[in-house]
């Protein structure tokens, strides 16, 4: 049964579950517990919401919250009325979230009253939001209405309520004119511009990659999903919310990586998958309450976004007791899905590659001049198949830029890959660096630091983290007349951009190196950082 064939759209994927799985748990969030067709009842009713809310098909429709049962909820609901997802990531601030919400013109947000300290609603304040009608808040926690500065405010209680004057045939005539080509969601990714372009997906692409993506890694109907990758990433909507759609799994979300918490709910649950960036189970091994858990029903880690030593993988076998760890390599441009290593591959080719293509999906190494390389030979990954993004939203030049004119996708990443097929990354030609497998651009932090009045020049780098892999490290040119003290400089970021993005070390520097073109000479930052590395490591 192929996924792209029997179900083609978000929606009739989520009916389709519903008549094959039945009473089978789909959702498990506390007390509340869906099963698979309690979700689609859930999601026909959010579906006449939006109807009665005004939303038409190819409106926006924004999710801006944790991981809780709403979530799903809220997205398959919005694509049964024929809306696009826009999910954002709960570490954004308000600037940042004004940003895609004006960008994208969604015309209703759907979020939670707090999280992780932020006042979703409270940030939005003052900032320019043209487009947006109205904002649902899914758990409320004391707000009790509109809040001065922000478009009008209503519980998610009242707006279920207000759809039900909506009846069965307007949703069954809206998920009739959702079509396998049309956009499902559109996905913000920052890039060396610094500004986050949308990524459009379709709904076929959407479903076949999440079907091929269970299939791969060998998630069953038996399985018990501990849901720690974010619903607004690709990771956790696609291989978590999605994928789970495909086989029947049940979801446990949990909106934090809280390690006693999912150590608990492991055991509680008798959880049995558990992707995520290996700062996961790094964390849960070196965990000192780790023997007191029960974690014996893991079964299946997937992994990636970060280096996996061999020693991780094989500790993930032995002490962990997963039967399955595979790495997996993707990007949003691609849905998502690109590379995954199979069950059965050794630890050193789970921890040396990315895998090899899905099914239906190209994947060459190019040089320069867009000519592919032999075998074992460096170059640039380009990607071509059914999982190729739409394009940018309203981007064509930068669409053009990154879709070369035979389909292929420029990943910007460089890798080579073996005789078996299997893909190594090596570097990024893009500018970019991963924090706890959030992709972090430094164009983009480097414009949100230029607004610090004590910053003349500044260059973002990543460099190493025992923790999340890598995290920034800001090289800082004083402005005129300024001195910069880099703890407040990191405590201003802290209010000024999502956590992921903050630089973990400032340095201030008389000048940066430069080319003869006057372009920073980032490598020169990373190789001072590395020789000063291995320095306190040889004085050790």
């Amino acid at each position: 049964m192929r996924g792209d064939l029997e179900w083609g759209t978000i929606p009739n994927l989520a009916r389709s579950a519903a008549e094959r799985f039945g009473d089978h748990p789909a959702l498990v969030d506390g007390e509340t517990r869906l099963s698979y067709a309690e979700l689609w009842v859930e999601a026909r009713q959010a579906a006449k919401a939006y109807i009665a809310a005004g939303v038409v098909p190819g409106d926006r429709v924004a999710l801006w919250a944790p991981n809780v049962w709403e979530w799903p909820v809220a997205l398959l609901g919005l694509h049964a009325a024929g809306a696009i997802a826009v999910p954002l990531n709960t570490r954004c601030k308000g600037a940042e979230a004004a940003y895609v919400l004006s960008r994208s013109r969604a015309r209703l947000l759907v979020t939670v009253d707090g999280f992780l300290g932020n006042d979703y609603v409270g940030m939005l304040a003052g900032q320019d939001l043209p487009h947006l009608e109205r904002i649902v808040v899914l758990r409320p926690e004391g707000g009790d209405g509109d809040v001065p500065g922000v478009p009008p405010v209503s519980h998610w209680i009242d707006f279920l309520l207000a759809g039900g004057k909506v009846d069965d045939a307007a949703v069954d005539e809206r998920l009739a004119g959702v079509g396998p080509d049309d956009v499902c969601d559109i996905m913000f990714t920052s890039g060396t511009t610094g500004a986050p372009k949308g990524v459009m997906a379709a709904h076929g692409a959407a479903v076949r990659a999440s079907f091929d993506w269970a299939d791969i890694v060998g998630l069953r109907q038996d399985d018990r999903y501990l849901v720690i990758n974010p619903f607004f990433h690709s990771f956790g909507y696609r291989a978590g919310i999605l994928s789970s759609l495909t086989v029947g799994a049940t979801m446990y979300p949990q909106a934090v990586f809280d390690v006693p918490l999912a150590m608990r709910n492991i055991a509680e649950h008798r959880i049995t998958t558990l992707p995520g960036a290996p700062a996961i189970y790094q964390t849960i091994l070196n965990h000192p309450d780790r023997a007191s858990f029960d974690l014996s029903s893991l079964r299946l880690a997937v992994t990636g976004a970060a280096p996996v030593p061999v020693s991780l993988v094989e500790q993930m076998w032995s002490e962990l007791g997963f039967e399955v760890v595979v790495t997996a390599y993707g990007l949003t441009e691609a849905t998502g899905f690109v590379s995954t290593c199979r069950a059965g591959d050794s630890a050193q080719t789970i921890s040396e590659t990315s895998g090899r293509a899905y099914p239906g999906v190209e994947l060459r190494i190019v040089d320069d001049d867009n000519k592919e390389v032999p075998t074992g030979e460096p170059g640039e990954i380009v990607v071509r198949g059914y999982n190729v993004m739409l394009g940018y939203f309203e981007d064509p030049e930068q669409t053009a830029a990154a879709i070369d004119a035979d389909g292929w996708l420029h990943t910007g990443d460089i890798g080579w890959v073996d005789d078996r097929g299997y893909v190594r990354i090596t570097d990024r030609k893009k500018d970019m660096f991963i924090v706890g497998g959030f992709n972090a651009y430094p164009a983009e932090i480097e414009n949100l630091l230029s607004r610090h009045p004590d910053i003349g020049q500044v260059a973002v780098v990543g460099v190493p983290d025992e923790r999340l892999g890598e995290v920034g490290m800001a090289f800082v040119v004083p402005a005129a007349g300024r001195t910069p003290d880099p703890e407040a400089i990191i405590a201003w970021a802290r209010e000024e951009m999502a956590n992921y993005k903050v630089p973990r070390h400032v340095r201030v520097v008389d000048a940066l190196p430069l080319n003869p073109s006057g372009k920073v000479l980032k490598y020169q930052l990373r190789a001072s950082v590395e020789g000063e590395r291995a320095a306190e490591g040889g004085a050790s």
